[in-house]
């Protein structure tokens, strides 16, 4: 049986959360029932989820407008995404999306697996509001840096996703469900060069093809930010931090894993302290080049059946929850 997903994600801003929801939606172990959005302007953020998954033809996933942080971030994918309009969307999109994460988890008769890859805020609300969700949900987050930093630096950094909101992800990471934590020891080095970044590009799916429209309008949209003034959209991808929680939500191999305890500071440091919380932390790799290269298959890949049947069902009745 496929494992029941939430994707939490800032899509909007880093072009990463988009390969990775195009990770995962080619993903057959995985059964997306809510995506949910967070920091920025949630509500551009879901019309870009929406645009994407009418392109998937997987509009039976539902879409969570998630609490707005910080709504001035600048919106890097408003060329791509636009006049896009959210009621195009024609599956369920819930105003409260903290409400909907909450009823998707109390719901399944399975245990739910949360993909966090962003900050934390949502998570902190809902538990908050129903804290038992933590008993029917494991969490595999892509945030902190325990031993390296940002692109495989020797030292540890304050990482964008724990210091954009440290005390929701003390929160959230201080709550009693199972926790897989991907810190920038592992996802801070990964992109797609070369032979692999050819492939795709080669590539004509049209989920393939929106992601690589996003890849280069973003970059045009970042070229003045003084992060990426180095970067050549044409040799290959930016860093894609956030496919590697995709992949840990059904299988480890490819990663080296430690059971260790640790705790967010005020100022939004992850440390390794026996004070902090247990958790499993993806700090290495077996085989990074693998993961590249199954990465790659799976983007080039046709629909799963899953997504071909929902992809030729009839048009979804768009429903929206009471905010």
């Amino acid at each position: 049986m496929a494992i029941p997903i939430v994707l939490d994600t800032d899509i909007g801003l880093d072009v990463d959360d988009v390969w990775a929801l195009a990770f995962l939606l080619k993903c057959p172990e995985l059964d997306v029932k809510l995506i949910l959005t967070n920091t920025g302007d949630t509500r551009y953020s879901a019309c870009l989820v929406a645009k994407l998954l009418q392109i998937a033809g997987r509009e039976d996933i539902a879409i969570g407008i998630g609490v707005p942080v910080d709504p001035n971030l600048p919106r890097t994918h408003a060329a791509w995404l636009g006049d896009y309009d959210i009621n195009q969307y024609r599956g369920p999109v819930f105003e409260d999306g903290v409400g909907a994460l909450i009823d998707v988890v109390k719901n399944s008769p399975d245990m739910v697996t949360i993909i966090e890859i962003g900050p934390t805020r949502n998570l902190a609300e809902a538990i908050s509001r129903h804290p038992a969700i933590a008993q029917k949900a494991r969490l595999i987050a892509m945030l902190g840096s325990l031993r390296k930093g940002y692109r495989g630096a020797g030292e540890p950094a304050r990482e964008y996703n724990v210091f954009k909101d440290a005390k929701s992800c003390r929160i959230a990471l201080e709550a009693p469900w199972d926790i897989t934590l991907v810190p920038l020891d592992t996802c801070g080095t990964v992109s797609l060069r070369g032979e692999r970044f050819d492939r795709l590009r080669a590539c004509d799916d049209p989920l393939v093809r929106a992601v690589l429209e996003n890849h280069f309008l973003w970059a045009d949209a970042v070229r003045g930010w003084q992060p990426m003034k180095d970067f050549d959209a044409n040799a290959g991808s930016s860093i894609l931090y956030d496919t590697v929680p995709v992949y840990l939500a059904f299988t480890d191999r490819l990663l080296s894993m430690e059971d260790l305890r640790v705790r967010v500071t005020d100022d939004g440091w992850t440390k390794i302290d026996d004070a902090g919380a247990h958790m499993r932390c993806a700090t290495g790799w077996a085989d990074q080049d693998g993961f590249a290269d199954f990465l790659v298959e799976r983007l080039i890949a046709a629909p799963h059946g899953l997504a071909q049947r929902h992809a030729s069902a009839a048009p979804l009745q768009q429903a929206k929850a009471q905010s």
